[in-house]
């Protein structure tokens, strides 16, 4: 009976213990599959508005409120996407739009969402 008992213990202890591992491994899932959707949304509001190499000062005032209004899960990426929101204000409304220090942060901004999201902000 001492060994039946043990024996039962461990079973009980492999079954726990794999549906952990497979709860872990759906969370990772769900939730990888929620920071690609955010991803998603955030490369199709980037695609749109005017083409940022023929109007890049048009581009970035497009960009500001549709990436405001993003409901993005992610925190790590909601924070890039409103810095990225911010430096395209001031790459806009500058006294020189499209001039120097804000065309960096602009470019440091886009750098931080391209390393959550690979080539949303191109």
């Amino acid at each position: 009976m001492t060994t039946a008992a043990a024996l039962a213990a461990l079973s009980v202890a492999a079954c726990s213990s794999s549906s952990s591992s497979s709860n872990t491994a759906s969370s990772t899932a769900i939730f990888g599959s929620a920071l690609k959707q955010d991803c998603t949304n955030v490369a199709d509001v980037l695609s749109d508005g005017p083409d940022p190499d023929a109007d890049p000062v048009g581009y970035a005032e497009a960009q500001i409120l549709p990436l405001r209004q993003l409901t993005i899960g992610d925190a790590k990426l909601h924070q890039a996407v409103l810095t990225l929101a911010g430096a395209y204000q001031a790459f806009s409304a500058g006294t020189k739009p499209g001039g120097g220090a804000a065309a960096l942060k602009v470019s440091k901004a886009e750098a931080a969402v391209n390393a959550i999201c690979p080539q949303a902000a191109q």
